[in-house]
């Protein structure tokens, strides 16, 4: 998938979105992030399309189904970002992920991991506190 595909996938998905067309976003998130050709993209690319995903604003506080299999389909490429990379951003959203899909105790594993990163490398950045709320709201 060329970088051009990527953004005209992401531009029609945030169009379905911000004209309320929520489960045709969540469809395209799902294709998008299933599509083999996703993982060709450069992570950062590929990294920018999962955060709007998974922190979307406005999202509803009970899940869609459409909305759980966008997150679901989201993890396959989270986890790679996180094998490959270990960037404890990766880290939590993919530890988000697991929050929408109900695997808490996963999420909590994941985001203490994020943390643990995190703390080595910088003790006081937003991304620390972020996920010490995250873990103690678990």
């Amino acid at each position: 998938m060329s970088k051009e595909a990527l953004v005209a996938a992401v531009k029609t998905i945030v169009g379905n979105s911000k004209a309320g067309k929520a489960d045709e976003a969540y469809a395209g998130y799902s294709a998008l992030f299933t599509s083999p050709e996703f993982k060709e993209n450069r992570p950062e690319d590929q990294r920018q399309a999962l955060r709007l995903l998974v922190h979307a604003k406005g999202a509803p506080e009970k899940a869609s189904p459409g909305m759980v299999q966008a997150h679901r389909s989201a993890l396959g490429p989270l986890t790679e970002l996180v094998s490959v990379h270990d960037d404890p951003a990766d880290y939590e959203m993919l530890g988000m992920c697991h929050i929408v899909l109900g695997n808490e105790e996963n999420a909590s594993n994941v985001f203490k991991a994020a943390l643990a990163i995190e703390r080595a490398k910088s003790p006081g950045s937003d991304l620390c506190g972020a996920l010490m709320r995250r873990i103690s709201m678990l």
